[in-house]
């Protein structure tokens, strides 16, 4: 009989020891190192730390900043180009802007209401009197409210032929209105005249006592802003400018006021009133009936001033009232008769220069530049 073959049996299991020896041979993966306790972890960072002293706190510092620039020297850099582009985009915005409002009001003459709000804030100036400048808002002001009458009181269409012929005119007389206003404000501040707030509330309070202007506060609104485009603020502006120029040739017109005094003093001393309006008064309406009034008066009468009105009502018959200032004449106002609202009455009548004859010489000695041409 055939012996069986003997297997071999695999090397490791003949030699016990031999791989156990292989595996000692084999390198130990550094994670597998023994681990290092923690007085010798703590002992061999302390060896790392540098040692600061007194001598080396310089060096040491040195160095922790020269660290800590590789990050803030790029950040500064970024800030400032950002500054930089910042302030070249605002610059270019300004300019833009400045461009615009240029073009708009000296090479195509806008009304519109940014515009017009651009030259409240801004004073943009649309002539030059001399040393005094006159500004484009004053101008805007006194246009769009003639633009705006006629646009809704007459139905004016200021894109037709006619209406901008129309809208030239009006562009004509509200340069024309500033200019003047401003040679008055130069023939203020040299005779010391001016006009108070209080002055002008005055004014506006007697003309609403007589129901010129609305009832009550809504209705003097809404008649303000439906044929001007005004609030009170815009109608207290003008009404302070008429009363400037008027207090200038009252305070200038010293011949008219030294007439009107004559005549009073002639009436408180006896004389006859018909007799003396027929022969002083300007009014050549009524100076050959003696200055009395053709018609019946009323508070509320559109014909009359607002002044001589409130005189009439405020007197008793046969009353003579003193010198009465209405802006345009200097007036002495008798009442005849009163029955309720109605009174019949007299007045003489002395008209006050116009306020050109004042401002027509200043004009010529002061060279007017005007920046459009309506």
């Amino acid at each position: 009989m055939k012996k069986p073959k003997k297997t071999k049996k695999p090397r490791d299991q003949r030699e016990p020891g031999a791989a156990r020896r292989r595996l000692q041979r084999i390198p130990r993966p550094s994670g597998l190192r023994r681990r290092q306790n923690t007085e010798e972890r703590v002992a061999q960072a302390l060896e790392n730390v540098p040692r600061i002293t007194n001598e080396t706190v310089a060096e040491h510092r040195e160095d922790v900043l020269k660290t800590a620039r590789k990050y803030i020297y790029p950040l500064e850099h970024s800030r400032h180009r950002v500054v930089r582009i910042t302030i070249a985009l605002f610059i270019s915005v300004v300019l833009l802007f400045f461009v615009y409002c240029g073009l708009a009001l000296y090479k195509f003459q806008s009304t519109n209401g940014f515009i017009y709000g651009v030259t409240r804030v801004i004073p943009f100036p649309v002539a030059k009197t001399g040393p005094r400048w006159v500004s484009y808002e004053s101008y805007l002001f006194e246009l769009r409210r003639n633009m705006h009458y006629y646009h809704t009181q007459q139905q004016a269409n200021f894109t037709t032929r006619d209406g901008r012929e129309q809208l030239k005119r009006l562009k004509s007389q509200a340069l024309a209105q500033v200019v003047q206003d401003a040679y008055v404000k130069q023939l203020a501040a040299k005779n010391h005249v001016s006009v108070s707030s209080q002055a002008v509330d005055t004014e506006v309070n007697l003309v609403r006592s007589q129901n010129r202007l609305g009832s009550n506060d809504r209705v003097f609104k809404d008649v303000l802003n439906q044929f001007w485009g005004w609030n009170e603020a815009d109608f207290k502006r003008e009404l302070q400018a008429q009363l400037l120029q008027q207090a200038v040739v009252t305070k200038l017109d010293t011949a008219t006021t030294t007439r009107a005094q004559s005549v009073l003093n002639q009436l408180k001393g006896g004389a006859d009133f018909a007799t003396t309006a027929t022969a002083s008064s300007d009014d050549l309406n009524t100076k050959a009936a003696g200055g009395q009034y053709p018609m019946v008066l009323t508070p509320t009468d559109r014909d009359i001033a607002p002044q001589i009105t409130a005189a009439v009502f405020s007197q008793q018959p046969g009353q003579t009232s003193d010198i009465i200032n209405t802006g345009y004449t200097l007036e002495i106002v008798k009442t005849i008769d009163r029955s309720g609202n109605t009174a019949h009455g007299a007045h003489i009548q002395f008209n006050l220069k116009p306020i050109t004859d004042y401002t027509k010489p200043l004009a010529a000695k002061q060279k007017l530049h005007r920046f459009i041409k309506p």
